[in-house]
């Protein structure tokens, strides 16, 4: 089914304050989205530097592991040429520092890229609220306008 688009200027307010609170609700949601992701790039970029600074020096530190999303246990590092990477899903892979490195870093210039089109996609969802905003205040002032014409 193709979009159907509309002239705002054939609106009548009522319908622009409809439209004006759906893209608010949009423009709400891409924001929400937005901050995820942005949450999700801050763990991966924290992903790299963490692999990167183990050193043979780490090697039988103290560390707490992740059992669950809420449950760390303690335990020692033991190999630190190796990492456990969670590859997504509930599956996690053995990688050299490089190749946990190369994954995390990508994940991350991969997010970067979603950032930038949704920032642009956002951008346009405000322009288009600013748009409605005009539209109604000009059918306000119109609809007030022949008000005090009538009277």
């Amino acid at each position: 089914m193709a979009e159907q688009q509309v002239n705002i200027t054939d609106l009548e307010p009522a319908q622009l304050q409809e439209v004006k609170k759906q893209l608010d609700q949009e423009l709400e949601h891409l924001t929400n989205s937005y901050s995820q992701l942005k949450q999700a790039q801050t763990k991966f970029r924290s992903c790299v530097e963490n692999v990167s600074s183990l050193s043979p020096a780490s090697k039988g530190k103290e560390v707490l592991i992740p059992f669950t999303s809420s449950l760390y246990v303690p335990g020692k590092l033991t190999d630190v040429e190796n990492v456990v990477v969670d590859v997504g899903t509930g599956y996690y892979v053995k990688k050299n520092k490089a190749e946990a490195t190369e994954h995390y870093t990508s994940k991350t210039n991969f997010v970067q890229g979603n950032l930038e089109t949704l920032q642009k996609t956002i951008e346009r969802k405000q322009e288009n609220v600013q748009s409605v905003m005009q539209v109604l205040q000009m059918k306000m002032q119109q609809q007030q306008q022949a008000g005090a014409v009538q009277a």
